[in-house]
């Protein structure tokens, strides 16, 4: 099997779809088809179900995974080779979904080792574990528990998550709020799939509710400014409140022990990681988040 055709199953693998796959690798869509139909061949079995809308199916899940891991292997022995050649300590692939609370330990990498390059990536948590596995990436930060075998982690932070509000709204003098408190008020959230989301979706189901979602958003960032211009309510964490709250708002605790959110860092249990990935770990546990500063190492 050819490595391009391997690379471009994945391609395929992740859209699910065949246009846009050979859009993104900028080959004809029938080239694209042909190579899918070859590998197929090879395995002896069909890798996606193409009944409607082409979707992978089980066999296509399992050759993917044994890919991505075989691919990653490839890619960390050049990353290898090239820093030992180099002498130097070459690149960190750190994912998160979202990177506003790691602004401080990665502004102390920088400093620390500024011929480091970095990257960053946005992934969903429920991504993680297989991106960490095929090592396609070295480190991610998740703010929800990744369900995944062969993963390797430490806590970061554990805190409250509490409700922000305009200054002027009734609830905003208030000291703790009920989930029931909330039923009805305009919600500014996250996405499916992100933490902050999924908190929300399962604090209200508890109590047999769905919240009232008026708007979405896909950068963080915008929600405190969002809630500030008297869009609604929404979800933030205690850390947020210093870091992203700069406009005026009101933050609220909410009356749940399980209004909480816990951000642990993960890397694979057999990855070799990098010098870069390793410095980059210690520097991301061994941060205080409460006084913004590295601390003793763990």
């Amino acid at each position: 099997m050819e490595l391009n055709s391997l690379r471009q199953f994945l391609v395929v693998a992740r859209l699910e779809h065949l246009s846009a796959a050979a859009e993104e690798l900028r080959v004809a869509q029938p080239s694209l088809s042909r190579t899918i139909a070859r590998l197929e061949s090879e395995l002896r079995t069909p890798l996606f179900d193409r009944s409607g809308r082409l979707r992978l199916n089980d066999a296509g899940k399992l050759f993917r995974d044994h890919v991505e891991r075989s691919l990653g292997e490839l890619d960390a022995g050049r990353r290898a080779v090239a820093e030992a050649v180099s002498e130097g300590v070459g690149t960190v692939r750190l994912a998160s979904e979202t990177f506003l609370t790691l602004t401080g330990p990665l502004a102390a990498f920088k400093r620390a080792h500024p011929a480091i390059e970095v990257e960053l990536r946005w992934m969903a948590a429920e991504d993680m574990g297989r991106h960490l596995r095929s090592q396609d990436v070295d480190l991610c930060v998740a703010s929800q528990p990744i369900s995944a075998e062969g993963l390797e982690a430490v806590p970061l932070l554990d805190e409250a998550v509490g409700v922000a509000m305009p200054l002027d709204h009734p609830l905003a003098s208030r000291t703790s709020v009920s989930i029931d408190e909330l039923a009805g008020q305009p919600f500014v959230s996250a996405r499916k799939g992100h933490w902050q989301r999924r908190l929300l979706d399962r604090l209200f189901a508890a109590r047999d509710r769905t919240p009232k979602i008026v708007c979405e958003v896909d950068e963080l960032s915008s929600i405190a400014a969002l809630i500030s211009a008297g869009l609604g309510i929404g979800l933030v964490p205690a850390f947020a409140r210093t870091s992203s709250m700069r406009v005026p708002a009101a933050w609220v605790p909410v009356d749940s022990p399980d209004c909480r959110r816990a951000v642990t860092l993960y890397w694979g249990a057999d990855s070799r990681l990098s010098t870069a990935a390793r410095l980059m770990r210690t520097t991301i546990a061994n941060w205080n988040w409460i006084t913004g500063e590295p601390q003793q190492k763990r």
